[in-house]
């Protein structure tokens, strides 16, 4: 197991190693293996690549974000100019949905709104509006429409688990009800983890997963 210290010289490094970030501009602290990284940047694209790379980290148990964004002079843009972006790429993205995403704008936070039939739409709205200019966080507020019942819902996740983390699914349990899923057990790295969650939200009906699942490296 790393220690603290280990971890912080494996984040910095990380973040250093992103050719995204302004690794100069954010402080790494370690405390129990509970990272958290402080600063400023100058877009919410920096900082959220900030947040995964210090996920992409072996070690670290927890993230907490302290970064500020603060956008250059040249980089600020009005609500209603954010807005209007915001509209016309979500309609221009091919697997949503027309008129299925509501946008909303306050102080350059965009929130997104509305309902789709799969996670992957959901997330696909907020990755085309992430980029923005003038953006300094996303709300994903969407909703997923049930379409399937709890019985096909489990079937789906269990197999895709099998499939994809054959020696890892057996410790991994699947519970539904109704149409929001909770996931417990154990992995061993944060890419299991994600693989698990992933593989829930990749069934259809799917509209909450809870995770419960203990990582033990």
């Amino acid at each position: 197991m790393k220690t603290d210290a280990q971890l912080q010289q494996d984040v910095t490094a990380e973040l250093k190693y992103e050719p995204s970030i302004h690794a100069a501009q954010i402080g790494v602290e370690v405390k129990n293996g509970i990272v958290t990284l402080a600063g400023q940047v100058g877009s919410y694209v920096e900082k959220w690549n900030a947040e995964r790379a210090a996920q992409r980290v072996n070690g670290v148990k927890a993230l907490t974000i302290e970064l500020k964004v603060k956008l250059p002079n040249d980089g600020k843009r009005t609500d209603a100019d954010i807005a209007e972006s915001a509209t016309h790429i979500l309609a221009w993205t091919s697997s949503l949905p027309e008129k299925a995403v509501k946008v909303m704008v306050e102080g350059g936070w965009l929130t997104l709104s509305g309902d789709v039939e799969w996670q992957f739409q959901r997330q696909d709205a907020a990755d085309s509006v992430r980029h923005l200019a003038g953006v300094v966080g996303v709300s994903n507020q969407i909703g997923i429409k049930p379409s399937v019942s709890a019985t096909v819902v489990k079937s789906d996740i269990e197999g895709a688990l099998k499939r994809r983390a054959t020696a890892d699914a057996k410790t991994i349990s699947v519970e539904v009800k109704g149409h929001d899923v909770t996931l417990s057990g154990t992995v061993h790295s944060w890419a299991e983890r994600d693989l698990a969650t992933r593989s829930a939200w990749g069934s259809a009906g799917v509209r909450n997963v809870v995770d419960n699942m203990n990582l033990v490296y």
